[in-house]
């Protein structure tokens, strides 16, 4: 079962120096519906102003994955570790207890960045900071339990796929979970298989979704919820950027 989620539906805040859309419940928007998916806590598209910072704070047991679109940041956290990325750059934080972090603008422009937090399991441990440039190529294995490809190493059973495709090119992958998350970064890009429901009218927690079988497109800021499919298949209509959260139980 495929359920979606337009950008309209996602909560969102503009405080001048920072404008931002929500996914999830977070901050001042609440969704009792929509507090999380599977071990996806938070999925959140925010625009830093120039100079802008989040100050010092603390998070839960979360690893918190940035995908830097626009700009340029520092991390900072209270333990002395600091690091740089600009656009086109993957940074992956293993939130500690005990540990504030901080995000700051470093660049001229306004910093544009997609933020995805996943609980981490407690047993696990991994690098405080891991860091990764993203090549020019159609799909590329972004983070997963064991690093594998190279790719960024979660603390949790997950599996995030980046997905660049041009327009009319398509991409089928499978997937390992009971449950992934599909988010359109920009362009517009049709969801389907053979097997697949999709219900572009339902608003309400996507694991309890009722379904018809008409198909529909995604375009910029839109996310699909999948629930219980072996593998899906990715159409772009337009050129296309776009995450898969494959999400284990």
């Amino acid at each position: 079962m495929i359920t979606y989620r337009t950008a309209k539906q996602c909560g969102h805040a503009d405080y001048g120096w920072l404008q931002a859309r929500y996914t999830f419940s977070f901050g001042h928007f609440f969704d009792p519906k929509m507090l999380g998916y599977a071990s996806l806590r938070v999925l959140n598209q925010e625009v830093l102003a120039v100079g802008a910072s989040f100050q010092p704070r603390a998070y839960p047991q979360v690893d918190i994955l940035n995908l830097i679109l626009r700009g340029q940041a520092e991390y900072r956290d209270s333990e002395g570790n600091h690091i740089q990325v600009s656009a086109g750059d993957a940074l992956l934080l293993a939130a500690q207890a005990g540990v504030t972090y901080s995000e700051h603008n470093i660049g001229s422009a306004p910093l544009t960045r997609l933020q995805l937090w996943m609980d981490a399991c407690p047993a696990r441990e991994n690098s405080v900071v891991q860091r990764l440039a993203i090549p020019d190529r159609p799909h590329l294995l972004l983070a997963s339990p064991d690093g594998e490809d190279g790719s960024l190493q979660l603390r949790q059973q997950a599996w995030v796929h980046h997905v660049e495709l041009p327009a009319g090119q398509s991409l089928t992958l499978d997937l390992q979970g009971s449950r992934a998350y599909l988010q359109s970064v920009h362009g517009t890009v049709y969801l389907g298989d053979p097997d697949h429901i999709i219900n572009p009218a339902h608003s309400g927690h996507p694991d309890h979704a009722a379904s018809r079988d008409t198909p529909t497109s995604l375009t910029c800021g839109d996310g699909a919820f999948i629930h219980n499919e072996h593998r899906v298949r990715l159409q772009a209509q337009t050129p296309l950027r776009a995450l898969l959260i494959d999400l284990a139980d």
